[in-house]
Formats: structure tokens, sequence, C-alpha cells
């Protein structure tokens, strides 16, 4: 805690005031978390956040627009590609306290923190300075005050992804740079350019060098660049998927969805005792658990999640059943992942497949393309 208001008075967060008359005064908590240990580091983490209580903001008073970018899975994916193919540098930064950076156009008062209340100001205020973590606006400011910084400074913001910058230099090659809130990826083709990005960037924020590349987003990069092959998985957050849904000692199977599974509205319950069951089974969660894996890592269970989301108004034990099947798919290979390989037939070029069934949803006869 102590850390933490260190940071806040060193990025001069707010000002004390007397508080106005008439003016809503936003509250403020702590909020504490554990958390896991890095490779490099044997113990776990202790960190205390101080945020505000932005959902007390009034629309149209204290917050405007609060939409901020994150960098697209699909963005991640081609750069690791790029990285891969032309045997690329790829290193990992951490911006410290990123919502702090980002400066507020609004006027906003908070109440001073119970136990860390400036000694002969007990009736001030704080007038936040900083979009302080809680606030509606913070991501958004957070991102203009990057994304101005950086396509100051000889980057481009791509037009495709509002998160993705990059540099061409003089030889030709050029430096990228991915932002997904307060992670950074960089790549490049030689380390000096990476570490001229590096520099730029400590100059203007705080930051934390993680070196390579390892995780990001709860996904593991593997590289062998003897073998110029790039992996991209999720094995740890798969298995606390199976451990949260009681899924981690189940018999695993080789198929995403079998054929005996005919998922239907109808196949939704039939009768009180089987509404108050699936009232207890957390179905949308898990099939939020199962899209994320889907998105970042996993397109095999693509279809199989297209089908058992189509139910989550009311969902049945057959839709339920059909999920805890992708898990136990899941659970036989929690190893799979994406492979980036340089030696591939044909590296570079985009190869696609389409399939599609004829009349396969029982629900309107529709077919199904994929």
């Amino acid at each position: 805690m102590t850390e933490e208001m260190e940071s806040l008075h060193k990025n001069d967060t707010w000002d004390l005031v007397l508080p106005p008359k008439g003016r809503k005064i936003v509250g403020c908590k702590w909020v504490f978390k554990l958390k896991d240990a890095s490779p490099d580091v044997v113990a776990p983490r202790y960190k205390a956040r101080l945020v505000a209580k932005g959902f007390s903001q009034k629309g149209g008073i204290d917050y405007h627009e609060v939409f901020s970018p994150v960098v697209k899975h699909s963005s991640i994916r081609a750069l690791l590609a790029l990285v891969a193919l032309f045997d690329l540098e790829l290193e990992q930064m951490d911006v410290k306290t990123a919502f702090l950076h980002g400066e507020l156009e609004e006027e906003i008062f908070m109440v001073q923190l119970e136990d860390f209340v400036v000694e002969g100001k007990g009736n001030h205020v704080c007038l936040l300075k900083k979009s302080l973590y809680g606030l509606k606006q913070s991501p958004r400011q957070w991102y203009h005050r990057f994304d101005s910084y950086v396509t100051s400074h000889v980057f481009e913001r791509s037009p495709y992804d509002a998160c993705v910058f990059q540099q061409v230099l003089a030889d030709g090659s050029r430096v990228y740079l991915l932002l997904y809130v307060d992670d950074i990826l960089i790549a490049g083709k030689s380390r000096s350019t990476i570490d001229a990005t590096k520099a730029m960037l400590k100059s203007e924020f705080e930051m934390k060098d993680l070196g390579v590349a390892r995780r990001l987003l709860g996904m593991d990069i593997c590289r062998d660049r003897s073998l110029d092959r790039l992996w991209l998985s999720q094995s740890q957050y798969i298995e606390k998927v199976l451990l949260r849904y009681h899924m981690s000692q189940a018999k695993s199977i080789s198929t995403p969805l079998a054929t005996h599974f005919r998922l239907s509205t109808s196949s939704g319950p039939v009768d009180i005792e089987e509404e108050r069951y699936m009232s207890t089974v957390p179905y949308a969660c898990a099939v939020g658990s199962l899209m994320y894996a889907m998105v970042c890592t996993r397109p095999d269970i693509a279809h199989a999640v297209s089908v058992v989301s189509r139910f989550m108004s009311k969902p049945g034990k057959e839709h339920w059943k059909a999920v805890q099947w992708i898990l136990r798919y899941l659970r036989g290979t929690s190893k799979f992942g994406l492979m980036f390989d340089q030696r591939a037939a044909n590296p570079g070029q985009v190869v696609g497949y389409s399939d599609s069934d004829f009349a396969g949803d029982l629900d309107e006869r529709r077919s199904l393309t994929g």
C-alpha cells in the first residue's frame, strides 16, 4: 500500500483542495492481488492497487467517451508469424501504473484514503489530475497519451489495427510495436533497433523490461530458433479452466463434438426440476472460457463452441453435456497450440479451406459454413 501511494505521489496524480459546494465526490478503495510467480522468481508478488469507485460517475458530467482499443488477437498471431518467418527478435515490456500517465479532461474530485489522510488537511479532497484506475475514461485517456507519443516519434499507426505501430528503418526493415493496455510486444530485425525503441519508451513512461517474450494474455510463447519454429499455446489457462469446472480428472476424448449431439432449442429444460438444475450450472461462464481459448490458440474447437453458444438464454442438460464434452477434448489436448514454421511448404502464404453442411441447423434448417 505504501509503495502504491509513493507511486501515486511520484506521478502527481492529484492536488488536495477544499471540497466545492454542489459537486459529487467519488469514493475510492484498495484492491489486493496475489500475482503468480514468474519463472525466474520463486515467491508470488503481493500487489495493492488504489482504485476510484467509477461506478458512481455520471455520464456527460464525469465522463463522455470511454471506448479504448486493444490489439486484436489476429494481429498478435500475424506478428508471431512474421517473427518466425523472418527470424525477428521478439521482446516484451510492461508499463508500470499505465493509467496514471493519462491526463484527465474532466474535473473529478475524490475522497482521501482513510489511512493516508494528510495531516492538517483532513477536510480536503483530491482533485484528480491523472486518470486513476477505476475511472470510466482511464483506459481511453491512457491510449490517447501512448498513441500521441509514439506517433510523434517516427512510428506509424496501422490503418487496420489502432494498437499496432510500425517504424520503417533506412535499410527497409521494420520495427513492430503492439499494445494491449499495459503490455507491449516489440519485434525487429536486430536487438539494437529494439533497444532504441525501449529507450524511447522509457524516456517517457516508467517501464518494466521483461526481456524475451514468453507469456502474453495467458498465452505461452515458446521458440526454437535452431528449428525456425515458434509455438503459441494456452496449456496453463486450459488447466485452470478444467479445474474450475471440475473436469481436470475427466476422461479425455479425441473429438471436439461428437455426431450424436443433435442440439436445438427443443433440447432445453423440459420440467421445473431440470430448470432448477440448470440454474446452478455455470453454462455461460464455461462457454465464455471456451471462447477465449478458441479466439487465442484453439481454432479446432471453433465449430463446437459456435454450436453450444447458441443456447445461452435457456440451456438444458443436453447442452451442458456438449460443453463438458468440449472440456474433455481439451483435457486430452491441453498442450495443443499453433506452430509457426519458417520451413513450411509455403511460408508466408495464406492457405484456406472451407466446408459446409446442408440444413444442419435443426431449428431453422439453415446450412452452416466453416
